[in-house]
C-alpha cells in the first residue's frame, strides 16, 4: 500500500450559494437520450437495506452541483489524474468502459487515449450532471471515443453481466449506501480479467472541519448530530475489494491539503463537487450562531500565517481484476520445494 500527501491552493472565488452545510457529503436508471427514457425505482422495495444516506437528496445535490461546476477544479483534477494514470501502467486495452457519477468531466477531459477505450459509458444520477457532461462532451479534442449518457445508479447497476472491460469511478462511490453490493454489481459487469478502479474519499477527510463543527456544537448548543458522513478507512478497502470478489486487489491512498480563503468558501467548493451533507438522521438546519462559531475556531485553530485554512482530503485508490486463468496465482500451502532454511545456510553464511 502506498501513501502519500499532496498539498493544493485554491483560493479562487467559488459558487455564490448562500447557506451552511458542513457536512460531507437507487435499482435506478434511465437513458438519457432523445426520443427514450427508461425509469426504474430508486428503492430496492423490501425495506431491508441498511439505509445511511438520502439518495434523493443527494441527486438533489448532484443536479445543483451540475451548475456550481467549476471549469477546472485543482482538487478533482488531481485525483482523476491519478485514478487514471493506472491505466498507463496497464499494458491491456480496455475498449469498453464504464465511468460510475463523482468525478465524471474531470475524467472524460482527461482521458486523452489511455487504456485505449473505444467505447465509454458515462452514468450518473443526475439528469442535470449528465446533460451538463454531455453539452461539454461537444468542445472535447478526443472525437475517436464513442460515448454513450446514461442516468442510473451506482446501487443497481444497469448493465449485463461480463459486457465491460473498465470500470471507472472517481469520487463518487462513497456515497452509496451498500458500497459492497455496488462493487460486486461491478465485478458481474466486468468481463474476465476486467479491470476495476475508484477512487474514494477515505476517513481523514476534513478532519479539521469535523473538530471546529465538534467543538462550536457543544459549545453553542450543549451536544453534537452527524455534520461529516461516515467514510471507509484505510484498512477496509482491501477487505472491500476481497469480499467483492475482485483478484490482485490493490490499495493507495493520497493525502490532499487544499487551502482556502476561509471557511465559507470551503462549503462552497463542498456544494460544487455535489459533497454536502446526505445523512438520513441529519439535522436539516445548522444554528446561525453555531455556524459562525465553527468557522471562527477552525480559523483560530488551523489557519496559516498567511490567513488560509487548510483542509485534508484523503483519497483511497482501490484497484481488483475480475478472474481469468492467465492471472498469476499463489502456490497452494505446502507446494514449496526449497525451505527457507536451505536459503539461509546458501546465502546466509557470508553475510
Amino acid at each position: 500500500m502506498r501513501t502519500a500527501a499532496r498539498s493544493l491552493s485554491l483560493l479562487s472565488g467559488g459558487s455564490t450559494g448562500r447557506g451552511w452545510s458542513l457536512s460531507l457529503f437507487v435499482r435506478g436508471a434511465s437513458e438519457a437520450s432523445e426520443g427514450s427514457r427508461l425509469c426504474f425505482s430508486t428503492d430496492g422495495g423490501d425495506g431491508s437495506r441498511v439505509k445511511i444516506f438520502d439518495r434523493d437528496l443527494k441527486r438533489k445535490q448532484r443536479d445543483r452541483a451540475a451548475w456550481l461546476m467549476r471549469p477546472s477544479d485543482c482538487f478533482v483534477d488531481s485525483v482523476a489524474e491519478n485514478l487514471l494514470d493506472r491505466l498507463e501502467d496497464c499494458k491491456k486495452t480496455f475498449p469498453t468502459a464504464l465511468c460510475l457519477g463523482g468525478s465524471l468531466e474531470a475524467v472524460r477531459r482527461l482521458l486523452r487515449g489511455r487504456g485505449a477505450i473505444e467505447k465509454l459509458i458515462m452514468m450518473d444520477m443526475s439528469c442535470d450532471m449528465i446533460q451538463q457532461c454531455k453539452e461539454r462532451e461537444q468542445d472535447k479534442s478526443d472525437k475517436n471515443i464513442e460515448t454513450l449518457h446514461v442516468v442510473g445508479d451506482e446501487e443497481f447497476l444497469p448493465m449485463k453481466e461480463s459486457s465491460l472491460d473498465l470500470v471507472l469511478s472517481c469520487l463518487g462511490l462513497h456515497w452509496t449506501n451498500d458500497l459492497p453490493g455496488a462493487m460486486i454489481q461491478c465485478k458481474l459487469a466486468l468481463k474476465p480479467d476486467g479491470l476495476f478502479l475508484a477512487a474514494i474519499l477515505g476517513g481523514e477527510t476534513l478532519k479539521e472541519l469535523r473538530i471546529a463543527c465538534t467543538i462550536a456544537q457543544m459549545e453553542r448548543e450543549g451536544g453534537i448530530s452527524p455534520r461529516v458522513s461516515p467514510l471507509a478507512q484505510v484498512r477496509d478497502a482491501g477487505n472491500l475489494l476481497t469480499r467483492a470478489g475482485f483478484s490482485l486487489p490493490g490499495v493507495d491512498v493520497d493525502e490532499y491539503v487544499v487551502r482556502y480563503k476561509s471557511a465559507l468558501e470551503l462549503i462552497e467548493h463542498l456544494r460544487a463537487m455535489g459533497e454536502t451533507n446526505a445523512l438520513l438522521q441529519r439535522v436539516p438546519i445548522l444554528k446561525r450562531d453555531t455556524a459562525l462559531a465553527t468557522a471562527a475556531i477552525y480559523e483560530s485553530m488551523f489557519a496559516a500565517e498567511d490567513g488560509t485554512i487548510p483542509a485534508t482530503f484523503q483519497v483511497i485508490y482501490m484497484t481488483g481484476w475480475k478472474e481469468h486463468p492467465s492471472q498469476p496465482k499463489a502456490k497452494q500451502r505446502g507446494s514449496a520445494t526449497i525451505s527457507f532454511k536451505d536459503i539461509q545456510n546458501q546465502f546466509g553464511n557470508g553475510s
